[in-house]
C-alpha cells in the first residue's frame, strides 16, 4: 500500500472518529436505538389447537406450507432456563403466562438456549414441517431425525421455526405466574405437563434431609438424581436434576415450604412424574418442618368419657383409614391402621406381612384425651399370625397434632396390659387387654397411643384392636 494513501485514510479515519464523538453533548452517551422485527406474521393457531394435532401413538408431520396448506404458527412463554444445566437442549413452554392451559417441549441442539430464549420470553413457532408427537409419553415438538421419531431442531436451521416477539423496544419478556398446584394435582391431570407450577407446604423425605441435592457415581461425579417431596397428607413427589446441575453443593434443608417447577413426565404411569427446578431459587424452605404421614385429626376433641367401636366408619377395600378425631400417624414406612370387619363387628387392624422386603413399618394410633376429667382406659384386642411382639401403648401430653411425634414426650404402660401371642397361624379372637387406671397426676389434653412396630422380614403380626374406652 503507498504509504501516502495509507496516512490519508488513518487521517480520515481519525476526523471521522472525532466527528462522531463531537456529536455527543455533556459526556451524555446513548445506547444504540434497537430494532425488532417478528420473524414470522401473527398466530394463525393457539398452541392447544396444535397440541391436538398429536396422534395417539406415532407422530404426525405438520404439512410444510404451499397453495394448499396454509402457515402453521403459533405463540408461546417460555418456562425453562438451562442456565443451571436441568433442560438441557430443551426449551419447555406454556400457552399463556397465567393460568395455562397447555404446555410443549421443543428439542434444540443448542446448549446456552436462556441467552436467546430467558424464562418469560414470547415465542413464535412456525411448525411447517415439523413432527409433533408422543416422547416418552410426552407431547413433544421437533423435526424429522434418522436416529429418532422426534429429533431437536440443528443449530444451523433454529432460526427457520422459532423467533422471538417483539414489543416495541425489543424482545417481550413477560412475568411467569405459576398456577398453583398439590402433589396429587400433578400426577392426575396430563394438561399439567410441561407447565410451570408452584407446590405450597411441601418438604423433602426425612430420610433425605443433609443429603446433597445429587448424588455421586464411583468416581466423585454428580449423576441424574430423584429427590422426594411429601406434603402434609402423604402425598408425594420427585424433584430430578440432571448429573450437569451446577448448584451441585446445595444441601437438602430441615424445613418446609414452596417449591417452583416445571412438570415434567418420563414414561407412563403416576411413578414417572419427574418434576424440574431452574435452579435452587425455585426452593423455598423457610418453615419448621411438619409431620410426614399423618392422616386424620381434622375433628380432634378431648373428652374424658368416651368409647370408640368403629362401627361407624366402612370396612370396605379401599379400607377406611382417615379418622377426623384421631390421627392415623405412619411414622416409618406407609402403612395406616385400617378398619376391618369379621363376623359383623368392626375394628382397626395393622400388620407388616406382605411388605416390601425388609420393610420396616411403625404407625401410630392416637387417641385425644382428657386426662383431668379421664380415669381409666380399656380397650379389646387380638393377634393373627403371631411371630412377635409388635404393640406398645403410650400416654403423652406434649404433642402439638401435626408436629413430628419426635417432639413429644410418650410414657409407655404397655406392662398395665396383657396381649395374646398366639395363634402362630390364622386369627385369634378380640378380648379384653385389661384396665388401666389413669395415674392421678396425669392432667390435661393428651392422647392415648398406640404404637404398632414391625418389619416385612422380621415381626409381621398382625395386630386388632376394638372398643377403645375411656372413663
Amino acid at each position: 500500500m503507498n504509504i501516502k494513501n495509507f496516512l490519508k485514510m488513518s487521517l480520515g479515519a481519525v476526523v471521522l472518529g472525532a466527528t462522531q464523538i463531537a456529536c455527543i453533548h455533556d459526556d451524555k452517551w446513548d445506547a444504540p436505538e434497537i430494532t425488532c422485527n417478528n420473524k414470522f406474521d401473527a398466530a394463525t393457531m393457539t398452541m392447544a389447537q396444535v397440541v391436538a394435532l398429536s396422534p395417539a401413538a406415532g407422530v404426525y408431520t405438520i404439512p410444510a406450507q404451499d397453495a394448499t396448506h396454509p402457515a402453521v404458527i403459533f405463540d408461546g412463554y417460555v418456562i425453562s432456563s438451562d442456565a443451571n444445566g436441568n433442560f438441557y437442549k430443551t426449551l419447555v413452554f406454556q400457552d399463556k403466562p397465567q393460568n395455562p392451559t397447555v404446555g410443549l417441549v421443543l428439542g434444540l441442539n443448542k446448549s446456552l438456549n436462556y441467552t436467546d430464549f430467558p424464562v418469560g420470553a414470547h415465542i413464535r413457532i412456525k411448525a411447517n414441517g415439523m413432527v409433533i408427537g408422543k416422547s416418552n409419553d410426552v407431547i413433544t415438538l421437533g423435526v424429522t431425525d434418522p436416529d429418532f421419531a422426534i429429533g431437536r431442531i440443528p443449530e444451523s436451521i433454529i432460526g427457520r421455526y422459532i423467533g422471538g416477539v417483539c414489543n416495541g423496544s425489543g424482545l417481550e419478556i413477560v412475568n411467569i405466574v405459576p398456577q398453583e398446584l398439590t402433589l396429587a394435582q400433578i400426577k392426575q391431570d396430563a394438561r399439567y405437563v410441561n407447565t410451570l407450577a408452584i407446590i405450597k407446604n411441601v418438604q423433602f423425605t426425612k430420610g433425605e434431609i443433609g443429603l446433597s441435592l445429587m448424588n455421586k457415581d464411583a468416581s466423585g461425579a454428580n449423576v441424574d438424581t430423584n429427590r422426594n417431596l411429601v406434603d402434609a397428607v402423604g402425598n408425594t413427589g420427585i424433584v430430578r436434576t440432571d448429573g450437569f446441575f451446577k448448584p451441585s453443593s446445595y444441601m437438602i434443608p430441615d424445613k418446609s415450604g414452596d417449591i417452583t417447577l416445571v412438570v415434567s413426565k418420563y414414561g407412563t404411569g403416576t411413578a414417572p412424574y419427574q418434576n424440574i427446578i431452574r435452579g435452587v431459587s425455585d426452593i423455598n424452605f423457610t418453615k419448621e418442618r411438619f409431620a410426614e404421614g399423618i392422616l386424620g385429626g381434622s375433628a380432634i376433641a378431648y373428652s374424658g368419657s368416651f368409647t370408640e367401636n368403629f362401627e361407624s366408619y366402612p370396612a370396605v377395600s379401599p379400607y377406611f383409614n382417615n379418622f377426623p378425631k384421631y390421627l392415623n400417624y405412619a411414622y416409618v414406612g406407609n402403612r395406616y391402621w385400617e378398619v376391618r370387619s369379621f363376623n359383623g363387628n368392626k375394628y382397626i387392624q395393622l400388620t407388616a406381612n406382605g411388605g416390601a422386603a425388609s420393610t420396616p413399618y411403625e404407625t401410630y394410633f392416637m387417641v385425644p384425651v382428657d386426662f383431668t376429667a379421664a380415669n381409666t382406659l380399656a380397650f379389646r384386642t387380638t393377634v393373627g399370625f403371631y411371630n412377635g411382639a409388635g404393640l406398645k401403648v403410650y400416654t403423652t401430653t406434649n404433642y402439638t397434632p401435626g408436629a413430628d411425634l419426635s417432639t413429644a414426650t410418650l410414657n409407655e404402660i404397655t406392662s398395665n396390659f396383657t396381649f395374646p401371642t398366639a395363634p402362630a397361624s390364622g386369627y385369634g379372637t378380640l378380648a379384653p387387654a385389661g384396665t388401666y387406671n389413669l395415674p392421678g397426676a396425669l392432667t390435661g389434653n393428651g392422647f392415648i397411643v398406640f404404637k404398632y412396630t414391625g418389619n416385612s422380614s422380621g415381626i409381621t403380626t398382625t395386630y386388632q384392636l376394638d372398643d377403645i374406652t375411656v372413663n
